[in-house]
């Protein structure tokens, strides 16, 4: 398969964003404990994305591969998360018997999070009938381009260990990990500003 265009979504094509992303995180340890019923995560999914990351959306920082194969949502040095949009969420959509566990999770996560300026990863994914193809690694390049026009680091954390692998490749290394409970961990890797 030849390279695809990597180009930005628009505010009105957020619901194919998300679309995208929400296939790509189907069989994803956290968010299929969050959700474990079908019905629920392909519900909920989507409003706990935009909760997590949606402000990505004004501040233009939103590509795709192609017609939607890959989906990156970044966050600019000046956005933070908005953790009471993620609480709400959460509060209202998971099994109150999970809420310990998830939000002890959260608060670890807020905690390892770098506090001088870098660029956040919220959410990256590619549909898996076309993943293996080499399309995340190109959306990744195009990304970390941008990113490294501030020469600041960039920060994720990474909901599914076999992924960890692919973002060690572009100079990602592990930092930590927040767990709790019945909670899967979660990964936190930093790449340097170049």
């Amino acid at each position: 398969m030849g390279a695809l265009q990597v180009l930005p979504v628009h505010e009105d094509d957020q619901d194919r964003a998300f679309a995208t992303l929400l296939v790509a995180f189907a069989a994803d340890p956290v968010e299929r404990w969050l959700y474990p019923e079908a019905h629920q995560y392909l519900t909920h999914f989507p409003t706990f994305l935009s909760a997590f990351g949606g402000k990505a959306f004004a501040e233009k920082t939103v590509w795709r591969l192609g017609a939607f194969s890959g989906v990156a949502l970044w966050l600019p040095p000046h956005v933070n998360l908005d953790g009471d949009a993620i609480v709400a969420v959460l509060t209202g959509t998971v099994a109150p018997a999970k809420h310990d566990d998830a939000f002890a999770v959260l608060g670890q996560m807020d905690d390892a999070h770098p506090k001088d300026p870098h660029w956040y990863l919220p959410w990256f994914g590619v549909d898996p009938i076309v993943q293996g193809r080499g399309l995340g690694g190109e959306l990744m390049e195009h990304c970390l381009k941008v990113v490294d026009e501030d020469h600041l680091p960039a920060y994720l954390d990474s909901p599914n260990p076999r992924n960890i692998a692919f973002y060690q490749r572009f100079g990602f290394v592990v930092t930590g990990e927040a767990q709790a409970g019945a909670c899967p961990p979660m990964i936190s890797m930093l790449r340097h500003g170049r």
